[in-house]
């Protein structure tokens, strides 16, 4: 078998199947933040395995996606929306490894605040990632911790 074409071929179906998963899990995280501030909790949930887990620093663990939708029906939740925020995602550092893969990236949550908006939550975020059959992403779990002094 000749090392030329047939090998660069290769190398290059390799390479550009670790980008088209980066750039799935990338949109995967940037769904994030629109599906979260238009309430959309089932779009939210849909983003994780069934039995995936949402930590979030300060409002517990949700797990499964029933338990991750409720935190987007929360009263909480709904209130954020109802004064208006911007759940906004920071470019991921993201690794993948087969089928599976990690990403490491900062989010701020924005809040209406009179004229304009103020960061009201700060976040570093770790996720995991499993590749579905059919070739798909979703998360298997998201620690979300805030950055700064800990809120009563």
């Amino acid at each position: 078998m000749p090392a030329g074409p047939q090998r660069v071929t290769a190398d290059f179906a390799k390479r550009l199947t670790r980008l088209e998963d980066i750039e799935a899990i990338r949109t995967l995280i940037a769904s994030y933040g629109p599906l979260a501030d238009t309430g959309d909790a089932a779009g939210v949930a849909a983003l994780w395995e069934d039995d995936g887990e949402y930590d979030v620093g300060g409002y517990g663990a949700a797990r499964g996606r029933a338990a991750i939708a409720a935190l987007i029906a929360s009263e909480t939740h709904r209130q954020l929306m109802t004064e208006g925020c911007a759940h906004v995602l920071a470019p991921h550092r993201i690794e993948v490894d087969g089928d599976e893969a990690f990403a490491e990236g900062y989010s701020m949550v924005l809040r209406c605040r009179g004229d304009g908006l103020a960061v009201w939550r700060a976040s570093a975020n770790h996720w995991w990632f499993a590749r579905q059959t059919g070739g798909g992403w979703r998360t298997t779990r998201r620690v979300n911790r805030p950055i700064g002094p800990r809120r009563p």
